[in-house]
């Protein structure tokens, strides 16, 4: 009878954290930002059709880099969640903090217990009547759930790029102005420049009532970086 190979549990986890996290890593960026307008969500993607950022509720947005089926996955399982949490309680007791903890153990439990971890990172935004009540998670491939203050990147070159957006953003920065500064340093992250099609983004609009979410139009994008 032969025996299996006995590999220590802390070089397992190494191991498997190590590979999901490359994966993340080749994924193109994705910005995200508070403002006093709402939050906005950007990001490199020359597909028209497949979506990185998303719609999940009322005043809720998705985000995620990685293996596009992995996340997309993840993705259709919070509107589900959503719609029937919702459905079966009231639409207001579907929070980003709900989704977000439902994504953690999702996460979690497939890092721990399936042969190959999802190569993911996602972030759940939920726009509030006021800044102070905007609530920003992050969810990583192996579960673990925090929250973000005002500035979050997504993917590659993650530190660079929050560093420089950090330095430049201020309390007080319109929309418009959050638009250049994120593909700005987008570009110079990656030393290319992006067309304006390129670009896929969100926004909760904190000034609507109930269904927030929107895609900013080519000409808001063009109009914002002065082209």
């Amino acid at each position: 009878m032969t025996m299996p190979f006995y590999v220590p549990p802390e070089q397992l986890v190494k191991d498997r954290a190590d590979f999901a996290r490359k994966g993340v890593s080749r994924g193109r960026p994705i910005v995200v930002l508070r403002l006093e307008e709402g939050i906005l969500l950007i990001g490199e993607n020359s597909s028209p059709s497949l979506r990185k950022i998303g719609e999940v509720y009322d005043r809720i947005a998705f985000a995620g880099v990685g293996r596009f089926n992995e996340f997309e996955t993840l993705r259709v399982a919070g509107v589900r969640y959503a719609d029937l949490k919702g459905f079966s309680y009231a639409r207001d007791d579907v929070t980003g903090k709900g989704l977000a903890n439902a994504y953690s153990q999702t996460l979690g439990q497939i890092f721990s217990h399936e042969i190959k971890p999802y190569e993911v990172e996602i972030m759940v935004a939920e726009v509030g009547e006021d800044v102070e009540a905007d609530r920003l998670f992050r969810v990583q491939f192996d579960g673990t759930l925090r929250d973000a203050d005002g500035v979050a990147v997504l993917g590659a070159h993650e530190d660079a790029i929050t560093e420089k957006i950090e330095e430049s953003v201020t309390a007080d920065i319109g929309l418009g102005d959050a638009i250049d500064l994120a593909c700005t340093v987008i570009e110079q992250a990656q030393d290319r420049e992006v067309p304006i099609a390129g670009w896929e983004t969100g926004f909760l609009d904190r000034s609507e009532s109930k269904r927030v979410f929107r895609r900013l139009s080519v000409d808001e994008i063009s109009a914002a970086r002065g082209s």
